[in-house]
């Protein structure tokens, strides 16, 4: 007995979830600090980070950029570092786009 059947394979390919990093402001990380960490850690130019950080300065909070949730994760995790080194409280969180 002989199978002729053939199988068909479906592949789904899923997008994966996006990642909103923002960054939020305290009464005691300096404005260059901020700058600096989003120049370094998330690759913006000095006029970019520059109204970034005054957007967390005056709203509260400020959208650092969308990623992949690990690539958000390493991003935050590396803000928390460069801040505790630094002995500053700066806090930075994600939340699924």
């Amino acid at each position: 007995m002989e199978l002729d059947e053939q199988v068909e394979t479906i592949v789904e390919v899923k997008i994966p979830s996006m990642y909103r990093v923002i960054m939020h402001n305290d009464d005691y990380t300096t404005m260059e600090f901020v700058v600096m960490v989003l120049m370094n850690v998330f690759q913006k130019p000095k006029a970019e980070a520059t109204r970034i950080m005054m957007d967390i300065h005056r709203k509260g909070a400020g959208e650092c950029g969308i990623y992949s949730k690990d690539i958000a994760e390493t991003k935050v995790a590396i803000v928390h570092q460069k801040a505790r080194s630094s002995s500053f409280p700066l806090r930075c969180s994600m939340e699924k786009v």
